[in-house]
């Protein structure tokens, strides 16, 4: 007997319950990539209805930032770059940033192999006359498509600030556990990922959409019942095989993108013994110290500006 066989005796009736798994590789994906494409409406894999919490992957953490060319101190308001910054940054070390307009698609290949993997199935299951099954596959479909629009809504109209074309700047992260990165490129750029809201608080008719497409996928699951074993088959192979998927693009996107930027990581984070050290290091670099005392990296000596408070 053939493991297929097999697979079609085997009771699937709660197969659907993957669609409700607490993953959050889609949310992932939307917080790597900054926004949204096209082909997220074809990936369909467990967690997809908790794309809209992308920005609470940070954890709330808004680091102290100085603008070592100006002594300008400040927060990275920007949650994604943040996220980006704790993924790649490692305690006791410097991890140095450029920001440049390239791109990256070898996490998007990955990326794309999930969408045609769900119209191969969908096509598959119309062939097999499974008629409940596609229709679980396009209610997923739906909740993505409004997902899409959503996010898609609340990434328009980004402020970051008064343009200064031309201007080279220098930024030092500090973020918890002692982890320090360095950004390096642009003012304009380094103020596209660093500065203004990434996604603008849902409106009510956002949170509607969201609500509704979470609901969706709870009727999706319940509605699986009804698909034939194949069908419940070939849709659970679906979800756990486009999970491994879309996490392994996300292991494979080694850079950020945000707002037509790319924030990638230059040669190996560098140790220190002391964050004074580091401080000492940059000073003598830079020319300058008034940043490291407002981010209270030095102690102030008589008369000497002290740490600001954010």
């Amino acid at each position: 007997m053939s493991a297929w066989h097999i697979l079609e005796r085997i009771s699937l009736d709660l197969a659907g319950l993957i669609f409700l798994a607490d993953i959050d590789a889609v949310a992932r994906r939307t917080a790597y990539t900054g926004g949204i494409s096209v082909a997220d409406v074809l990936v369909l894999s467990p967690g997809l209805h908790k794309q809209q919490h992308a920005p609470a992957l940070s954890k709330g953490e808004y680091p102290a930032c100085a603008a070592m060319t100006t002594g300008y101190v400040f927060r990275v308001e920007n949650e994604a770059t943040v996220l980006y910054l704790q993924r790649i940054s490692k305690t006791g070390h410097l991890t140095t940033l450029s920001i440049t307009s390239e791109s990256d698609t070898a996490g998007e290949r990955s990326y794309n192999m999930a969408a045609g993997l769900t119209v191969t199935v969908i096509a598959y299951l119309c062939l097999r006359g499974d008629l409940w099954a596609v229709l679980v596959l396009m209610i997923l479909v739906l909740v993505r498509i409004c997902n899409y629009a959503v996010l898609g809504e609340r990434l328009s109209g980004s402020w970051h600030g008064q343009r200064e074309p031309g201007v080279r700047g220098d930024l030092l992260v500090l973020l918890s556990q002692d982890r320090w990165v360095r950004l390096r490129g642009a003012v304009d750029d380094l103020k596209a990922v660093t500065s203004g809201q990434w996604l603008q608080d849902p409106t009510e008719t956002d949170i509607l959409l969201t609500t509704l497409s979470t609901l969706f996928v709870y009727l999706a699951a319940i509605l699986l019942v009804n698909a034939t074993n194949t069908g419940k088959t070939a849709v659970l192979l679906l979800m756990i095989v486009n999970a491994i998927v879309v996490m392994i693009a996300n292991a494979r996107t080694k850079d950020l993108h945000m707002n037509g930027k790319l924030l990638r990581s230059v040669g190996k984070p560098k140790a220190y013994g002391r964050r004074l050290d580091l401080a000492h290091e940059l000073i003598k670099e830079t020319g300058r110290k008034d940043w490291a005392l407002r981010m209270g990296m030095l102690q102030p000596e008589k008369g000497e500006e002290g740490p600001v408070v954010m």
